[in-house]
């Protein structure tokens, strides 16, 4: 029998599989993001922000600003509203430094409490700089080096060792703090943040990593960096710039005059345009005082950190970009669909993997029949703007061009503009060529089997030194048409080998 249906949800739905929502009270924005699931992927479902200024004007008040107040009320009433009509019952909501510190906070706290209904849970520093490391590793497993947070009114760094938590600390600097002195003479601001760095001494120990940046003043930061080097792919979660190239390009922001900038702007909140010399003076100082090789952004932070740390150790370990594109092919593909078994069948061919190429393989397969219902004349644009712009985690841009070449290439050859626009400047010849050689062999396996995984599992494609051998049982042989042997040498041509079929009997049945 089904469930009563309250609110658009079935009251009959396991805990695990009903949404749940965050909201982030900070010091510049108030956000709610409403997550289908808590889940080691969890996908967003809503996503709202209101950039409030609750922390301005913080130090020398030490009050929360009264506009910004009364506009994160307004906005807060509307995020109850919301997750209740959702049917949200899981609602966590966080406060950073403005409320934390402000003398005025417990004010606020019960405010909102009165008026919205909602519980804030005020966290210390130290918590919100675990948090946000947190939500970087959710998506990058392992990673080693800095991960800084970058609000309106603190800044939280975290060293990471591999994966491991070192050291962590918070810094009352922030875009919002700075006084109208300082913020109109860079020399003062650097100073600021000179100062405050200074006071953080095992930075040095991240010589030669990453620096992970969260927040939102550094992913406008990386989107006037796309905008000037036209960059093909607009998406700021784990863009990556060498330190080298960093540091010169946070240079020359702190160096434009005004309105140099102006014409790279676009997707750039103009509230969002008066914190980029303080964040590019920020990564500046980094830079310069850790020593490290190179920045990636993370869209990941607080919010994700914050699913994440509920979660089984378990669900924890799960790789998450492959947990991504399961999910993905879960709701678009085929019930006959079976990208795991497509990915084992074609294994044979492909030896001596790095443990990330063949991380990519696996999840281009599971993505192999994205685009089933798209019209034939579209397949391969589609199946590769898809992958290049899907919110997926685990995996850098040059992995999704792989991905997005490789189910594109399942379809028909990629080539052209779309190439020379998308996957040119993010892919070398050697990782093209690999790619495309996964997205033949997955034709091969549909074209074989049209996707029904019992037909697939009576054969297998190996590679024997030069040759690449198709082995099939006598019985399917009426499987191998016209369609099948071009397509299967046409995969060998590519590989540099030589197709072979090889037919193999059944072993007879022994009787007493």
């Amino acid at each position: 029998m089904p469930g009563v249906i309250t609110r658009g949800r079935s009251t009959q739905a396991r805990a695990e599989d009903r949404p749940v929502a965050v909201v982030d009270v900070g010091s510049n924005s108030v956000r709610l993001v409403v997550y289908e699931a808590a889940r080691r992927v969890s996908t967003p479902v809503f996503n709202e922000k209101v950039l409030c200024g609750l922390g301005r004007g913080l130090d020398s008040t030490g009050r929360l600003h009264p506009a910004g107040v009364e506009m994160a009320l307004q906005a807060l009433q509307r995020f109850a509203v919301l997750t209740h009509s959702m049917g949200v019952d899981d609602v966590t909501v966080i406060a950073t430094a403005a409320v934390r510190e402000a003398e005025d906070g417990p004010d606020f706290i019960a405010a909102v409490r009165r008026q919205c209904g909602l519980e804030i849970r005020p966290i210390p520093g130290e918590e919100e700089a675990r948090l946000s490391a947190l939500g970087v590793l959710s998506a990058v497993p392992g990673a080693d080096g800095l991960v800084g947070d970058l609000g309106g009114a603190s800044f939280e760094v975290v060293r990471l060792k591999d994966g491991v938590f070192c050291e962590q600390t918070t810094l009352p600097i922030g875009p919002l703090r700075l006084g109208k002195r300082e913020a109109a003479d860079g020399a003062g601001m650097r100073n600021t943040i000179d100062t405050h760095l200074a006071q953080t001494g095992w930075l040095e120990s991240a010589q030669g990593g990453t620096f992970y940046a969260v927040g939102g003043a550094w992913r406008a930061l990386a989107r006037v960096h796309m905008n000037m080097t036209s960059y093909p792919l607009l998406v700021a979660h784990h863009y990556e710039l060498s330190a080298r190239e960093a540091l010169s390009f946070a240079k020359s922001v702190l160096k434009a005059k005004t309105g140099k900038l102006d014409r790279y702007y676009d997707g750039v909140s103009k509230k969002r345009i008066g914190t980029l010399p303080f964040a590019a003076q920020l990564l500046a100082s980094l830079i310069e005082k850790s020593d490290v090789s190179k920045v990636v952004i993370s869209a990941y932070g607080l919010r994700e950190g914050c699913i994440f740390d509920r979660l089984p150790a378990a669900t924890k370990a799960q790789d998450p970009l492959i947990e991504a594109c399961r999910n993905l092919a879960w709701m678009t593909g085929r019930a006959t669909a079976d990208g795991e078994a497509l990915f084992h069948w074609m294994t044979p061919a492909f030896p001596n993997e790095t443990a990330r190429q063949q991380q990519l393989r696996r999840a281009a397969c599971l993505l192999a029949d994205l685009e089933w219902s798209e019209h034939p004349d579209y397949r391969v644009e589609h199946a590769l703007l898809r992958i290049l712009r899907y919110p997926m985690v685990g995996v850098d841009h040059p992995g999704r061009a792989y991905m997005g070449l490789a189910v594109a290439s399942r379809h028909a050859q990629v080539k052209g503009r779309v190439y020379n626009r998308f996957l040119s400047p993010l892919l070398d010849d050697e990782e093209a060529k690999r790619a495309r050689v996964t997205g033949l062999a997955m034709r091969l396996g549909y074209t074989l089997s049209g996707g029904v995984v019992s037909l697939l599992e009576q054969t297998l494609i190996r590679r024997e030194g030069d040759q690449l051998v198709f082995e099939l049982p006598e019985s399917a042989d009426v499987l191998v048409g016209d369609v099948v042997q071009r397509r299967f040498k046409s995969l060998a041509k590519l590989m540099g080998c030589k197709p072979r079929f090889s037919f193999i009997q059944p072993p007879r049945k022994v009787t007493a």
